[in-house]
């Protein structure tokens, strides 16, 4: 046996390390985080380089290398999904971009039953509990927070010629995407700090390390959560070639949209028919351990640049000797920064009532597994819709827990998924091909100008478009009573079940509009307030930015028509 502890953590990635720092806050409470990851060491330039970002992607030591089953609409392609094998998860090895989403997100959240404390207001002051903007942002921003943000510069000649071109597109820029109004285009957040990535664990965990009452185990893989009755009592693990167990009068998955359905069901929570016929006993019959999978596809549209003004030259092995001894020793140049320095969003069509597109704008052109086309300089946008209507599962093919799941995202497979794509890469089309890029602008190296329809350019999506990494929704939040609910909203019990709940990505009913990163990082400082019992942070009901200002809250401005979709 492993002791008891009053919360056991599975997964040390975005959410567990929060939780692990906010429920060891009293040292009464004992906490016991297990990552079945390595240690995010010190001296890993792979991880704490931002520039570096593209070597962990892929590398079995940093990632666990999950792909989709064949997707049906895409060709039959099998898509890569990266996911972070090293404590801090995959913000240990993501793009360190920081968005909250549009507080319409929130809205639909709320309207939801039983959902009421997850608007825009009651989740605000999380956001700026956890946050130390630099930036400024008055009342909108947290100024205390354990996670430090910093603006990208977006200053090079590239990114003064993108902000120019989406004005002269008949775009706005803004002050903050994560203030008042998210749409528009402006310099983004990152979770970067003085030239350095600032994970989760960074922020969160290392600083805490030290209490007693606070053990944290890597290379610790759960196998499975131990009932008594339909309460959990602990989990199983396997560390160091042996088997372990833990107990704990709470078990806590946070091991993200992919790993907690997958624990669920091997441990007999999840669809019975589907368990049963793995040979699995049922614990809880909950046909919604897996499905609603959610995520955002992206595309590539990279174009040639007539002077050497990108990045391309960090690239080149001559360089790179130099470049890391700048950030080495005084962590500045090119490694220290992600080069994803700025972007926006923007609505595809008049119909929708907050942005449905988000661009992410860089000086190069490249893919995340570091290939470059031909050509030399180059620059690039990230497109891809934002709250596609595509649903998708996650469902465990052997009661081996080592065997990952069958994940079909089903991609493209709705007519507003395919519209909307069609819109995203005509918007922007028309922005790089504005005057402001007339000096750059050496024509356009992907897709090509030979895609031109829209079949081709569903075509081209189809074969080329890659995840952006934000699998979510797969243990829904919302009431008991509500088809595919998995998570009770006010308590993050799994319903049904004693001493079990799930904070991570997974419980999100709808997938955000930007990177999921800041949200589940929201979620887990509200979980933690509401394990412990705590008096939840006062709404802040500030006025936000609508474009449809007569809509009120419910989506001709915003929850109600996007749900329905």
């Amino acid at each position: 046996m492993g002791g008891q502890y009053d919360f056991v953590i599975v997964g040390g990635g975005s959410a567990g390390c929060a939780l692990a720092n906010r429920l060891s806050a009293d040292p009464a409470n004992q906490v016991l985080l297990l990552e079945a990851g390595r240690p995010d060491y010190p001296w890993d330039v792979f991880i704490h380089m931002p520039a570096a970002l593209t070597y962990p992607i892929g590398s079995r030591l940093y990632d666990w290398k999950y792909e989709s089953e064949p997707e049906p609409f895409m060709n039959g392609r099998k898509i890569y999904h990266a996911r972070g094998k090293v404590l801090g998860g995959s913000s240990s090895i993501n793009g360190m971009i920081f968005q909250r989403g549009n507080p319409l997100d929130y809205e639909r959240w709320a309207a939801d039953p039983d959902m009421r404390t997850w608007d825009y207001a009651h989740c605000l002051p999380y956001f700026k509990k956890m946050e130390t903007c630099l930036a400024g942002g008055g009342k909108w921003r947290g100024h205390e927070g354990p996670l430090v943000l910093e603006r990208g510069p977006a200053t090079s000649p590239l990114f003064r010629a993108f902000f120019e071109a989406v004005q002269q597109a008949g775009y706005q820029l803004t002050d903050d995407v994560n203030g008042y109004r998210q749409e528009g285009f402006a310099p983004f957040d990152r979770n970067v700090h003085r030239g350095r990535r600032l994970s989760a664990a960074r922020a969160y965990l290392h600083p805490v390390m030290g209490r007693p009452n606070l053990t944290v185990r890597t290379r610790a893989f759960v196998t499975g959560v131990m009932f008594s009755g339909n309460r959990a009592i602990g989990v199983e693990y396997q560390q160091a070639g042996q088997a372990r167990r833990a107990l704990g009068s709470e078990v806590i998955l946070s091991g993200g949209a992919i790993n907690t359905p997958q624990l669920l069901q091997l441990s007999g929570v999840g669809p019975a028919d589907h368990l049963t016929s793995l040979g699995l006993s049922v614990v809880a019959d909950l046909p919604g351990v897996g499905q609603n999978l959610q995520d955002h596809l992206e595309v590539y549209i990279q174009y040639g640049c007539k002077l050497p003004v990108s990045v391309q030259p960090a690239l080149k092995m001559r360089n790179r000797p130099r470049i890391g001894a700048s950030w080495l020793f005084f962590r500045k140049g090119p490694g220290s920064t992600n080069h994803f320095e700025g972007g926006g969003f923007a609505r595809s069509n008049e119909d929708v009532a907050y942005p449905n597109l988000m661009f992410h704008f860089l000086p190069i052109a490249i893919r995340y597994d570091g290939s470059v086309p031909a050509g030399g300089h180059g620059y690039q946008v990230h497109i891809g819709p934002m709250y596609s209507d595509a649903r998708g599962s996650v469902r465990i093919k052997s009661a081996d827990p080592r065997v990952h799941p069958a994940l079909r995202f089903n991609y493209l497979s709705t007519d507003q998924d395919r519209r909307e794509w069609v819109e995203a890469i005509h918007v922007a089309r028309h922005i790089l091909n504005q005057k402001a890029f007339d000096p750059y602008n050496s024509g356009e190296l992907s897709p090509g100008t030979s895609v031109r329809s829209d079949e081709q350019i569903l075509e081209w999506v189809a074969k080329d478009a890659e995840t952006a990494l934000h699998p979510s929704c797969t243990c829904r939040m919302g009431a008991a009573s509500a088809p595919g609910s998995v998570v009770d909203p006010a308590s993050m019990r799994v319903h049904g079940l004693d001493g079990l709940r799930v904070v991570d990505a997974s419980a999100m009913p709808y997938i955000t509009n930007g990177n999921i990163y800041a949200p589940v990082m929201m979620m887990a400082e509200k979980a933690a307030d509401l394990i412990l019992g705590n008096t939840p942070l006062s709404p802040e009901p500030l006025e936000f930015y609508r474009h449809h200002q007569q809509s009120g809250t419910d989506r001709g401005g915003a929850a109600t028509a996007v749900r329905d979709k």
